[in-house]
């Protein structure tokens, strides 16, 4: 934990992304961490307390903020991609969750949230995975009928499977869903797509940034 919120500190030194004032930068991140392994933001809020007063709205702005310190994944070589696609709820809503995850390093190379599930979000999501490969890798994916189209208009090559190395997505939707089963897989009254599309963003670079250092 010393490790990783000492790399974190050196990134935010250099970037300057939190504001100046009486909060100590250390106990930002670890309240944002704390957060990130699982804790809601008011019990991490009575933890961080107990060294220096911080309020659980505090915690939730350096959270979303950890998405702007840390880089996204390099553009490289990548010789297979997992895809997958996971339901969370905005309010009442039904939105859906894609992920693309690099089968070898584990990187998740982007978390995107859409309030639809059809071959043109395929089209757009897997257009963008492309962004961060220097080659068009082989992508593996479920049977859903919508990735179908999209990565045969991308000249992709692809398999389909249930297990196996897609199983490298679905390790990290675990993880993301252990954490947000804390609020009931449904981001709260008053969320916004952009609130949850950052929410997603920080816990993706905290995720690799986490692995990296692992």
């Amino acid at each position: 934990m010393n490790s990783l919120i000492d790399r974190l500190i050196e990134e935010i030194k250099a970037k300057k992304v939190f504001r100046r004032n009486k909060k100590r930068v250390e106990l930002k991140i670890l309240s944002a961490l704390l957060y990130f392994y699982g804790l809601s933001l008011r019990k991490a809020s009575k933890i961080i307390s107990l060294f220096q007063q911080m309020s659980h709205e505090s915690i939730r702005i350096y959270y979303h903020r950890i998405k702007k310190i840390l880089k996204p994944p390099r553009k490289k070589k990548r010789r297979l991609i997992a895809i997958d696609e996971t339901k969370l709820k905005l309010e009442n809503k039904q939105i859906f969750i894609w992920s693309a995850v690099d089968v070898d390093t584990k990187e998740c190379l982007l978390i995107w949230a859409t309030d639809g599930r059809s071959s043109f979000h395929a089209y757009v999501f897997l257009k963008e995975v492309l962004n961060f490969c220097e080659n068009k890798p082989e992508v593996v994916v479920d049977r859903g009928f919508w990735y179908r189209w999209a990565l045969q208009r991308l000249g992709l090559k692809y398999r389909l499977e249930t297990f196996g190395e897609r199983n490298a997505v679905e390790g990290f939707f675990s993880l993301m869903k252990s954490r947000t089963k804390r609020f009931w897989n449904r981001f709260p009254f008053r969320s916004s797509f952009d609130s949850v599309q950052s929410w997603l963003d920080s816990f993706l670079m905290l995720y690799n940034f986490q692995r990296w250092l692992s």
